[in-house]
């Protein structure tokens, strides 16, 4: 299993990337815990305040936002009840078992994989610490849940074989036909979490079937300057086609620093 942890000062962002995979049928939410009502009676406003009136109690905390994916390997054929037993172990391990969040599970890439929301503002005001929690907690609780759960374990031989570079089947950006900040959202979704890349060349190659290209603009741009990229659309030639798209401006931020 990997665990990646994204955080961010947008709760907003984040239920809204989560919720936006389930309305158009890639996401289904499985899970509300520490919510005052069931997850069938929560409106998508109700998922949001709960977590934004724990985070106004804090207004000095830079972060705010907890984004969490539980990828497991491809091989693996994990029912929804474990998923959520999955999510609630990793939760309550890292210092989140009394926080409000939400589990996400996404069908929208090769592999299971969960997505988990919540803010790190407790109750009376205070901040869970974040700072190396990815490093410290969640890796030593990750190969603690691989090993109870019996899931293939990250650095095995199957996990790395799985999450090399190989075809796959997705539908690639068309220019006119795909809203082009989500379908470039979707690509780096997929790319993030499936590929292993050193460099922006290699990135590009992956990025390229999904007709999407990163780059980093000319020596005397501002993105070039401040280490970022900007994300274009190319036609099926490979031409680059319509206005660019900031990687700031795309959540997750995937820029190059």
């Amino acid at each position: 299993m990997v665990a990646v942890i994204h955080t961010s000062s947008s709760l907003n962002n984040a239920l809204n990337y989560n919720e936006q995979k389930v309305k158009h049928g890639k996401a289904k939410c499985i899970s509300a815990v520490n919510y005052p009502k069931e997850l069938e009676d929560l409106t998508f406003y109700q998922k949001l305040y709960r977590l934004t009136n724990l985070a106004a109690l804090n207004t000095k905390a830079k972060v705010n936002s907890v984004h969490v994916s539980l990828n497991l390997d491809a091989s693996e054929k994990i029912n929804k009840e474990t998923l959520q037993k999955i999510a609630e172990v990793y939760m309550d391990k890292i210092g989140f078992g009394d926080q409000p969040y939400l589990v996400y599970q996404h069908e929208d890439a090769g592999h299971p994989h969960i997505h988990i929301v919540s803010t790190n503002i407790k109750p009376n005001g205070k901040r869970i610490e974040l700072h190396n929690i990815g490093r410290n907690q969640s890796e030593k609780v990750r190969k603690e849940i691989e090993h109870d759960f019996k899931l293939v374990k990250a650095e095995s031989k199957k996990q790395l074989e799985s999450e090399k570079i190989k075809p796959v089947n997705a539908i690639k950006i068309q220019y006119g036909k795909s809203e082009t900040k989500r379908a470039i959202t979707n690509a780096l979704d997929q790319v993030v979490y499936n590929y292993k890349y050193t460099s922006l060349a290699e990135l590009n190659a992956v990025l390229r079937i999904y007709n999407v290209e990163a780059d980093r603009g000319t020596e005397n741009s501002r993105t070039w300057k401040h280490h970022g990229l900007i994300y274009r659309v190319l036609d099926e030639k490979g031409n680059k086609i319509r206005v660019p798209v900031k990687a700031s401006s795309i959540y997750n931020k995937p820029t190059k620093s």
